[in-house]
């Protein structure tokens, strides 16, 4: 075996959000951002725990950065901490040296009135937003995600938070 055969592997902290839209619980949609410069590639807004940062504190801060507001109701959070590896092309792709993630998970509903604005921040995360019902999210998000996705949303339906 090679020496990098055994190498801890190194997971990046993050936080990620399913965002239910505010017509929620006459209407129960799901946000999804499609990432700017990956084809087809829709997923919930996330992003790494900074220093010091609570999970709650990199939340709020992410969602100002990938959707430019964070006028949300925290409904739920998921009790564990779900770790995935990044898949082997995506691996080599990436800038940072980690393996993959592990996502703390909220379940949150924007605020009555609330302006998406995809390009608040410097450099925008996604390039177009749709809200879109249960089975579509899993049509839609990228396939890596999928599993992670349907365990975490499931979760929160069999908790009653949805």
């Amino acid at each position: 075996m090679s020496p990098l055969s055994y190498r801890k592997k190194r997971y990046r902290r993050n936080v990620a959000v399913v965002i239910l839209s505010p017509d929620y619980p006459s209407k129960c949609e799901f946000f999804l951002g499609k990432s700017i410069g990956v084809r087809n590639r829709w997923q919930f807004p996330q992003g790494g725990i900074d220093g010091n940062e609570t999970p709650q504190e990199a939340l709020f801060r992410e969602l100002k950065e990938e959707i430019g507001c964070s006028d949300v109701e925290i409904l739920g959070e998921f009790p564990h901490w779900i770790t995935y590896d990044f898949p082997k092309a995506k691996r080599t792709r990436k800038r940072y040296p980690f393996d993959g993630q592990t996502q703390k998970y909220f379940l949150v509903r924007l605020k009555d009135e609330v302006k998406i604005n995809l390009n608040a921040f410097s450099v925008p995360e996604f390039d177009d937003y749709e809200f879109v019902e249960y089975n579509e999210v899993f049509k839609r998000a990228s396939y890596f995600k999928r599993q992670v996705y349907r365990r975490v949303i499931n979760y929160f339906i069999k908790e009653g938070y949805i």
